[in-house]
């Protein structure tokens, strides 16, 4: 009844958000002689904030038409190699006819299935395309997937995980952003399993829920507190007429949006408050700030009810991955196993989301990837967000993970330098700024 309930709201509002829309048209024009009075700046204001916070936000586009290589302008091109009902494999294709062929290392990057679009994570994608061929994926709102294509739960993103790396091949390197860390982990411990020749060649968890019990968060705690017989009660409702999933069992975006929402309201009503301002001042850049932020935040997605509810009970509730009780389609998952991924994990000083620790517990779990290809680095200063997005994203974290990749690749692909080169091994870190190097942060 949530889920009808809201689009029923939603209908109801909409008479009132054109009307809102109609009337900042005409308040704002320039044919207006009473645009510049206070009183019609101030009404124009109202008519957008109003229509800001009722509207139904669509899914973003990427808008990344373009990169810079050595400084040359690259045109860039989005463009679907793979699909299954339940996600795409998006590739940034780079337009090498000016800079030349480039064999930069393949990199995944797994978006998180949590509400959000893949394109929160436009940013990370920026940082990493101009020096490595860049896939990601693009998970579908569970609204839009007819009920005919059958459920999607922990397992089968599992499944699609390790279909995807199959189909980049051998020497393809792994970034999970958050949720995705344990799906990513299970998903290289099962190929590993099996001597799998894709198995990938490293692995970065970035913010990831390893091991909840570790400085566990208000999210945590909020997830481990309630029997999974209440989220099923509270949260899950079915997509109603005429969507696309009509019928299909979800966790609702709006819902994960409530939440979200809830954890920081002050924070949001403050913003809008400041909207507010900028609009009757026509500060036009703080305005288009807040917009941006807000077209992303917003944008949210229905999840599949099986997935939502095993991701639950398996990571925040029985922790099945560091008691080693997971199990995909009846098969231990043994991180054991991984020997020939390298290993890299992120996490932010002032994550309130992934506690610290809890991505580095990955290490303990891997316990026999090689020590010299285990690194940790915790970025001071930076929240969830800031681990994927933002100035230090850009200017500390991802050249880190870049000299991670690149030493991995070479070692991967060259053999020992040792061997071939009769000389002692220097990786690019190493021939960095001290400031910049982050073997400081290895595990030894």
């Amino acid at each position: 009844m949530n889920y009808h309930t809201y689009e029923l709201a939603h209908a109801l509002m909409t008479p009132l958000r054109w009307g809102a829309k109609n009337l900042k048209y005409h308040l704002d024009s320039p044919l207006n002689p009473f645009a510049v009075m206070p009183l019609a700046r101030h009404m124009a204001a109202g008519c957008e904030v109003f229509e800001n916070v009722t509207r139904r936000y669509g899914k973003p586009a990427f808008g990344l038409t373009e990169t810079r290589i050595h400084g040359l302008p690259v045109p860039l091109t989005e463009e679907v190699v793979l699909e299954t009902p339940f996600c795409r494999l998006l590739h940034f294709a780079r337009d090498e006819s000016l800079v030349g062929k480039r064999y930069d290392p393949k990199v995944l990057v797994i978006a998180p299935l949590s509400g959000h679009y893949a394109t929160l994570l436009r940013d990370t994608v920026r940082a990493m395309v101009p020096e490595h061929e860049v896939y990601i994926t693009d998970w579908a709102d569970a609204r839009t997937v007819s009920l005919r294509e059958g459920p999607f739960d922990l397992d089968d993103y599992i499944d699609t995980l390790i279909g995807f790396i199959r189909f980049l091949g051998s020497n393809t390197h792994v970034m999970a952003v958050c949720q995705p860390s344990v799906p990513a982990l299970a998903a290289t411990a099962l190929m590993a399993a099996e001597d799998d020749p894709c198995q990938p060649a490293s692995l970065t968890l970035m913010g990831g829920p390893i091991d909840t019990r570790r400085n566990p968060t208000v999210v945590n705690r909020l997830a481990a507190e309630k029997p999974i017989s209440w989220f099923e009660r509270a949260v899950i409702s079915h997509v109603p007429f005429p969507n696309a999933g009509y019928g299909r069992a979800v966790y609702p975006g709006f819902m994960q949006l409530t939440g979200f929402m809830t954890m920081n309201l002050e924070r949001h009503i403050d913003a809008h408050e400041r909207l507010f301002e900028n609009l009757v001042r026509g500060d036009c850049d703080s305005v288009k700030q807040h917009q941006a932020f807000y077209e992303e935040y917003l944008s949210v997605m229905d999840l599949p009810a099986e997935f939502y509810l095993q991701t639950v009970e398996t990571v925040f509730q029985s922790h099945a991955l560091p008691e080693g009780t997971l199990t995909h389609r009846g098969r231990p998952v043994d991180c054991g196993a991984i020997t020939r991924t390298a290993l890299m994990t992120v996490e932010g000083e002032k994550d309130d989301i992934c506690g610290l620790g809890q991505t580095d517990a990955a290490h303990d779990l891997c316990r026999n990837v090689p020590q010299d290809e285990k690194y940790h680095y915790v970025q001071p200063g930076v929240g969830h967000y800031g681990v994927f997005n933002g100035t230090r994203w850009r200017s500390e974290i991802q050249p880190r993970i870049r000299e991670f990749i690149r030493t991995v690749q070479f070692k991967r692909t060259m053999g020992s330098p040792e061997a071939r080169f009769g000389l002692p091994y220097r990786s690019l870190q190493e021939t960095r700024e001290p400031e910049v190097d982050w073997r400081r942060t290895a595990l030894n």
